[in-house]
């Protein structure tokens, strides 16, 4: 399965190209649409998506003939990003971003006239989409979301599971917080077994240090504190369509 994904500058093309990729599809940016023939002959994944750069010599007519043979040839799914103007120069004011179509317009065109030649020059691949996506209204959460719906809504065999992949790490704060934490949780409060003559030089990974925090009721109690909490977390997690999530335990 291929799906190609176009649209106006500042909808949304990465963030749907994004979402896509973290279903487990080979992900291709800003590909030029003479391009287009050649990558879908030679790309070699199941799953795969292009975001196209239309910013090219080839006429309109050619470009609507060219993806329609291309679509042909495979199992192909089309989606377009749009918003309203008035979205797209507030995103683009915000950011302070030059226009990608600003190049082929008048050096003194307005934004307003630059997002109305680009939204003329893209309406033929819009007619021929599977789905518009309007991100008028749309943070980027429920755009991935969006996109991923109309993935699985195309087919059963998803390239990858809304999962997500936790790892546990424990750290001295001697040393620093380490930067790729998602969370830490200071566990200083508890029993140390660094200061027992016979078990400074073990780790947790021994059964003498195990069996030291297993006599500790308050030790039991944080465990199950911090379960608890995971699993109030996990599911908002998901929700923010997290992928990897790094919890650093710490001590001294």
């Amino acid at each position: 399965m291929l799906l190609m994904i176009s649209g106006l500058s500042g909808a949304g093309k990465s963030t749907a190209l994004h979402a896509l990729e973290d279903l487990g599809f080979f992900c291709t940016d800003n590909l030029p649409a003479a391009m287009l023939p050649a990558w879908a002959k030679h790309v070699r994944h199941e799953h795969a998506a292009v975001c196209m750069d239309i910013r090219s010599s080839m006429e309109p007519d050619s470009l609507i003939e060219m993806l329609a043979t291309v679509r042909k040839q495979g199992e192909w799914g089309m989606l377009f990003m749009d918003a309203s103007s008035e979205v797209l120069q507030r995103r683009f004011s915000t950011l302070r971003r030059k226009h990608p179509f600003r190049s082929q317009q008048a050096e003194d065109a307005s934004l307003e006239a630059v997002l109305a030649a680009e939204r003329e020059a893209l309406s033929p691949l819009k007619e021929m989409a599977d789905l518009v996506l309007d991100s008028t209204t749309l943070n980027p959460y429920e755009l991935a979301d969006l996109v991923e719906s109309f993935w699985r809504g195309r087919s059963a065999n998803t390239a990858g599971q809304n999962s997500l992949s936790c790892l546990l790490m424990s750290f001295s704060y001697q040393r620093g917080l380490p930067s790729e934490a998602d969370m830490v949780i200071d566990l200083r409060f508890l029993p140390n077994p660094h200061y027992q003559p016979l078990l400074a030089r073990q780790t947790g990974q021994d059964d003498d240090v195990c069996e030291f925090f297993n006599a500790y009721p308050e030790v039991a109690e944080a465990e199950e504190k911090l379960r608890q909490w995971l699993l109030f977390v996990w599911p908002k997690l998901k929700r923010e369509r997290k992928r990897y999530f790094t919890l650093a335990i710490g001590c001294s």
